[in-house]
């Protein structure tokens, strides 16, 4: 017989495992944990170091990237003076503190703008082409961002040196928090936020870099996210507050492209004072009785099963066998309930009628059936409640438990004004701020790309130009298309998909959203190119870049922020990180009631409380001052239920959830086991049973599976071999209607 097989694993798994829930219920339900800082607050300063550490990474890549092409443009064209290449460079990325052309041969400086650069502090001659960014120390102590970009030109090696700062564009600090910018050696380079420049707070960001630094990539990298190293500790402050920090390494993961800032070994660490939490969180009470109730279920629910369906079965398993073997001398003893009593009395009826070919039993003899009464085994009597009305009323005594559990979590659910803590909002808004301003910067880049493109491309080589397209289409991975037109709007050249920009609006210049309905949003970047010897409006060529949208999804697409939409001045969806219709509303009532609410500079974060499903969201518009996409009104929207972040109170929610969700499972799986295992083969073996007590000899009774019930099924297949195959009517005169008895029984064994 199966191990797993037949009517005791089931009958023992369900105690056992029932006994395992109520176990756990006492210990996750029931245990108060000392708490210190939040988890949702850990994972928070984690998410905005992470942040940062894109910011930076982004900005970092990008300059390079930006004065390489420079660089290369100026290459390309005629001799250029040294003071026109810094004019043209500045007048296109107005972003750095400090440019200047070095002759590289001779270190001699050719020109300079802006700040002055720390260039002594660098051996230029000994640099290679295209040399990596560097951090440099100036003489007052600050730190700046070299970048380098190799030229030829008139026969000279050149070097464009550019400066910037290295604090994180766009992340915002609020009233508690800091944000610091630390070195591989742990010393800090720049600092933002209340105390940050204190010699606790440097060496508390110096310890979490070199943590930082032993790690491996993060959690999120595998599902998407920040792909370096990134953590959280918590530090003990003054009195019952706790300081939570956060901390990423500025880098990529070892399966992305590198990047020229990587080998900066920079780490982002984002600090914030929140309170000490106490202990509390655990329901002991609620905890034992749980337990103590699911035990008394498992125990009534067993014994009833073992009573009413495993006892049975073994009766029937043993008295089939014993007429299987050929002992017919003691009548059955047949069950009294549901479909074991069926099978039971088909037997007594089967082994009457092999007693009758045997010769008449005392029994048989002394019982003769009453006069009018139906037999009993032959498929007429009325069907009583079977074994599934059993399982059924047992599944429902079950489900009472995970069902009480559930109901119980309803009734304590936690307000959410009292548990979410502030510092949970203020950095949904930073972080959704910092998202609108990556937004905004990313559109800002693609436009100055495009103005860059403006100056160096010549429409009347098409062919040159579609070149020139294709290249820096393949390196800015923003556009879907790129095209150059003339001032009717006509297409010069082209690269890239189909443009789908009206020609009015291709020759307007900076960012419009040229369409409000259809299937996907378009967002064109225009940048004029002034034509020489030719009138300004006619003469003038325009180059036209569509963005893509699965780029501004990109930048929505953040750990740990919830669902995020970008919407446009009609609050239309733009874009979003969880899926979305193009130009349709936001899912959420209360976050549309919220963009209404928020105006065209500022931002907001809130705490929507509802009886179902209170979250935290956060809104932040573009700012119209700061370049061309600020002329959009775009909006970033997002929401994070409060339910699923790190919060104690909620925590103690899902171990109630988990263990009643548990309980629920380990009773359905036991009942269905008993049910597909024994229960369902044992009514189709009930119908083969009276069938075959009622006359039916031609249809072989076979067994399902091998455990009690399919041993049942064998013995009464030996007792259909048995009995004669003809349906002839018995001979008058023999007891009970049977043929004349023998003097010996048939042989127990099958007959071919």
């Amino acid at each position: 017989m199966a191990v797993l097989g037949g009517v005791r694993p089931p009958l023992a798994a369900l105690p056992v495992l029932l006994a395992l829930v109520a176990g756990l219920t006492v210990f996750a339900v029931g245990s108060d944990a000392e708490r210190g800082v939040p988890e949702a607050v850990l994972s928070s300063q984690q998410h905005i170091a992470e942040d940062g550490a894109v910011a930076l990474l982004g900005a970092v890549d990008q300059s390079v990237t930006d004065l390489r092409t420079a660089a290369a443009d100026f290459a390309g064209a005629k001799s250029v003076p040294a003071d026109g290449m810094l004019t043209r460079l500045n007048r296109t990325y107005p972003k750095w503190r400090g440019t200047a052309v070095v002759d590289q041969s001779t270190g001699r400086l050719l020109a300079a703008q802006g700040e002055a650069l720390p260039l002594g502090k660098v051996n230029l001659r000994g640099l290679p082409a295209n040399p990596p960014p560097r951090l440099v120390r100036d003489d007052s102590g600050v730190t700046r961002l070299l970048a380098f970009a190799t030229l030829s030109q008139g026969g000279r090696q050149e070097l464009l040196v550019a400066s910037q700062s290295l604090k994180p564009p766009g992340i915002s600090v609020g009233k508690k928090h800091t944000l610091t910018v630390v070195d591989r050696d742990g010393a800090t380079l720049t600092s933002a936020g209340p105390g940050s420049g204190t010699d606790g707070a440097k060496a508390l960001a110096g310890t979490a870099a070199r943590e930082a630094q032993s790690k491996g990539p993060s959690e999120t990298a595998a599902a998407g996210g920040f792909d370096g190293a990134s953590g959280s500790l918590v530090r003990a402050a003054d009195g019952n507050t706790r300081t939570a920090v956060g901390y990423a390494v500025v880098t990529r993961g070892s399966a992305a492209k590198e990047s020229p800032s990587s080998g900066l070994g920079l780490t982002v660490v984002t600090t914030v004072q929140t309170e000490r939490q106490g202990a509390g969180t655990g329901h002991l009470r609620l905890a034992l009785l749980a337990a103590a109730v699911l035990l008394a279920l498992a125990a009534g629910v067993t014994a009833a099963l073992h009573l009413l369906v495993q006892r049975p079965v073994l009766r029937l398993y043993r008295e089939a066998k014993r007429l299987g073997s050929g002992d017919l001398t003691a009548p059955v003893r047949v069950p009294r309930f549901g479909e074991p009593a069926r099978v039971g009395a088909a037997l007594e009826a089967l082994r009457l009628q092999l007693r009758g070919r045997g010769g008449p039993s005392q029994e048989t003899v002394a019982q003769p059936a009453a006069k009018g009464r139906v037999p009993r085994g032959t498929g007429r009597g009325r069907r009583r409640l079977g074994l599934r009305t059993v399982l059924v009323v047992c599944a429902f005594a079950l489900l009472a438990w995970p069902a009480s559990m559930l109901l119980t979590l309803g009734s304590t659910l936690p307000r959410a004004a009292a548990v979410v803590p502030r510092v949970i909002s203020d950095d949904q808004r930073q972080r959704t701020e910092t998202t609108a301003d990556r937004m905004r910067r990313g559109i800002n880049d693609g436009y100055a790309d495009l103005a860059r493109l403006a100056t160096v491309i010549d429409a009347s080589r098409s062919e040159e130009a579609r070149k020139v397209l294709d290249r820096s289409l393949e390196q800015h991975g923003r556009y879907r298309s790129l095209y150059v037109v003339d001032g009717t709007g006509r297409i010069l050249a082209r690269a890239g998909g189909e443009p789908r920009t009206p020609d009015k609006a291709r020759v307007r210049t900076g960012v419009t959203q040229t369409n409000t309905s259809g299937r996907e949003p378009v967002l064109a970047a225009v940048a004029a190119q002034p034509v020489k010897g030719a009138p300004a409006k006619a003469g003038r060529h325009y180059v036209v870049g569509e963005f893509k949208v699965q780029y501004l999804t990109g930048i929505l697409n953040r750990p740990g922020l919830g669902s995020v939409w970008l919407v446009d001045s009609a609050h239309r969806v733009i874009a979003s990180n969880k899926g979305f219709v193009a130009f349709g509303r936001v899912s959420d009532s209360r976050l549309r009631a919220q963009m209404k609410a928020v105006g065209t500079t500022n931002g907001s974060a809130e705490l929507l409380l509802g009886r179902r499903n209170p979250a935290v969201a956060a809104v932040a518009p573009f700012n119209a001052k700061l370049g061309v996409a600020g002329a959009l009104g775009w909006k970033v929207a997002s929401i994070k239920p409060v339910f699923w972040i790190g919060l104690p109170e909620y925590e103690a929610q899902r171990r109630i959830m988990l263990v009643g969700l548990l309980g629920l499972t380990a009773g359905t799986l036991c009942v269905g086991w008993l049910y597909l295992v024994v229960v369902r083969p044992l009514r189709e073996l009930a119908q083969g049973a009276e069938a075959l007590a009622a006359g039916d000899r031609r249809t072989v009774l076979y067994p399902r599976y091998h455990d009690e019930v399919g041993s049942v099924a064998r013995s009464l297949e030996l007792i259909r071999q048995r009995l004669p195959r003809t349906d002839a009517p018995p001979a008058p005169g023999s007891p009970d209607g049977a043929p004349p008895p023998s003097t010996s029984l048939p042989d127990p064994g099958p007959r071919s």
